[in-house]
């Protein structure tokens, strides 16, 4: 899999940072775009001309958190993104709640390394 852009929804600045440190490292060409919830993500991914091939979705998050973002994703007509969860919720309920939605793929927790986005590629 070829990957040309990433959204990242995550509240956390430093969170954001550090995905996107790592994705840099991994591949300098690939476009990131950030949102810092739900809400603001939907009203990117409406805006876009395309959809990013990968978002990359924390879970707890103020106004819309990453489960209710994927309660209203799941009602858009073309859904073109993979969904990997990058949280720092291990709970077994978050995981399981999240891989319920066919659009999630994978469920990491928070940092993102090497090893996730080779994953992703494959």
């Amino acid at each position: 899999m070829s990957i040309k852009s990433i959204l990242i929804i995550d509240d956390s600045e430093v969170d954001q940072y550090l995905a996107k440190y790592m994705i840099e490292q991994f591949n300098s060409d690939i476009e990131i775009i950030h949102a810092y919830d739900g809400q603001e993500a939907l009203e990117i991914l409406a805006d876009l001309p395309s959809q990013p091939d990968i978002i990359l979705l924390d879970i707890n998050m103020p106004r819309m958190n990453g489960l209710e973002f994927l309660n209203e994703y799941d009602k858009w007509q073309t859904k073109n993104s993979v969904v990997v969860m990058l949280t720092s919720s291990d709970r077994p309920v978050d995981r399981e709640q999240s891989l319920a939605h066919e659009c999630v793929r994978q469920y990491f927790t928070k940092p993102i390394d090497k090893s996730d986005l080779e994953c992703l590629v494959r």
